[in-house]
């Protein structure tokens, strides 16, 4: 994972490039956020999926996303048509990522909704409309004639989405969260459910409370993909390998390197060499 915040889009484009050729580097990343949330407040940001698409055209073997879409910041009918889009400009090989959005307590990420215009509800109002943008979206891509939606957050006339992605019946669905209403919204819809890492010990109870809410809707907790975000030590590569050992021992199986910027030369060979090959 490359946060495209205080780095360049050669730098970014460089990294991906070099993983692109490493078979052992399965998928890169970028994030969703409209200003920096970490380092100078005033440094540069690109657009995520703007530069998505853009690295879609530039890699050819690379699965690719977002981790994670805010579901603030567009309107869930123009996020099913820009995914869609990716997923064509890619040849099949987008994973959408997609979240209820910044957490409201971290100012950095908070005032980007000032900053745009962009309104920023409730928590609870934020999870309904996400809900509700998950099934959509999902429609959006599958079904083949237009539709009307009225849900409490959601209304459509006539939505469509044409063209639809090149993956069937769609792209895979990934949530990244950590509430217990978010993982209830995951159970439901997601293909695989992200976690930012840490205390190992959390990650593994929030596995187990969605194993919980898949068996309460009477889905197979086995077939939602455990998926947790590491950060990489440039200085302190044992540690990391560690924490990717336990997160693999804890059933978490695709693992996001997240590389701290500015990126040293061939950084993606090292990381295959230094990390995955030596801790999996």
């Amino acid at each position: 994972m490359t946060a495209p915040m205080q780095v360049g889009y050669q730098d970014i484009l460089r990294v991906w490039r070099e993983a692109d050729a490493i078979p052992q580097i399965e998928h890169a990343w970028l994030f969703d956020h409209l200003m920096p949330i970490g380092g100078d407040p005033n440094g540069p940001t690109h657009e995520g999926w703007t530069l998505l698409s853009a690295l879609a055209a530039q890699t050819r073997r690379l699965r690719l996303g977002l981790l994670v879409t805010s579901n603030r910041f567009r309107p869930p009918a123009m996020l099913a048509k820009i995914a869609a889009t990716v997923d064509i400009v890619s040849g099949g090989r987008l994973d959408f990522g997609i979240g209820v959005g910044s957490r409201p307590d971290h100012p950095l990420a908070r005032r980007e909704y000032e900053a745009h215009g962009l309104p920023f509800h409730d928590t609870a109002s934020a999870v309904e409309g996400f809900a509700e943008a998950c099934a959509v979206i999902r429609r959006l891509w599958t079904e083949a004639e237009p539709f009307d939606f009225h849900g409490t957050h959601i209304r459509f006339t006539g939505a469509f989405c044409n063209p639809k992605p090149v993956q069937r019946p769609h792209p895979p669905i990934l949530i990244g969260g950590r509430s217990a209403a978010t993982l209830r919204v995951a159970a439901e819809h997601a293909d695989l459910w992200n976690i930012p890492g840490g205390d190992i010990d959390d990650v593994i109870r929030r596995s187990a409370l969605l194993d919980r809410y898949c068996t309460e809707i009477g889905r197979d907790p086995a077939s939602i993909t455990r998926s947790i975000h590491v950060p990489i030590s440039y200085d302190n590569p044992g540690g990391t390998r560690d924490a990717i050992g336990a997160a693999i021992d804890a059933g978490f199986h695709h693992i996001v390197l997240g590389l701290p910027a500015p990126y040293p030369a061939d950084i993606a060979q090292w990381v295959a060499d230094e990390l995955i090959r030596t801790a999996v």
